[in-house]
């Protein structure tokens, strides 16, 4: 039985590292401190806001944000669209991934941006709500 939990764990442990995101897709989306409409309400996300998945249980989502702090969701208030959030106090968004390159825009901590392509190192291309795009350093945002 023992041997049996172990391969269980083992089987299961790449999905838990690898962190699933999602995006809250609604303005205003209540998170709630248990899977029901009756729980406490513990805070308001707005749109975009990214979140991990953590479990899914019928019409609801246990998600962690940025903060680390736990909390349920209607699974029907999350976007496919995958965002991060600004962690760094000023993020520098480039027009390649290179910190040579030219300057695109910057973005404030705690601001969320699109995610337009992973994969460029230690860069994500992203795209701010006002449309302008470029690359971004992974170890100043969180979501991915």
């Amino acid at each position: 039985m023992r041997r049996l939990c172990v391969l269980l764990l083992l089987i299961a442990a790449p999905a838990v590292w690898a962190g699933e995101f999602r995006s809250i897709g609604e303005n205003a989306v209540i998170m709630y401190d248990a899977p029901s409409l009756k729980a406490n309400k513990l805070f308001v996300a707005s749109k975009l806001y990214p979140v991990e998945i953590i479990v899914q249980v019928d019409n609801w989502t246990k998600v962690r944000d940025v903060a680390g702090d736990l909390a349920w969701v209607e699974k029907k208030e999350l976007s496919d669209t995958r965002t991060v959030l600004v962690t760094a106090a000023l993020a520098d968004v480039r027009q390649k991934p290179d910190d040579s390159a030219p300057l695109v825009f910057q973005a404030r901590q705690g601001v969320a941006l699109e995610i337009v392509e992973l994969g460029a190192g230690p860069w994500v291309k992203v795209r701010h709500r006002d449309g302008q795009s470029g690359y971004v350093r992974a170890n100043q945002v969180w979501g991915l």
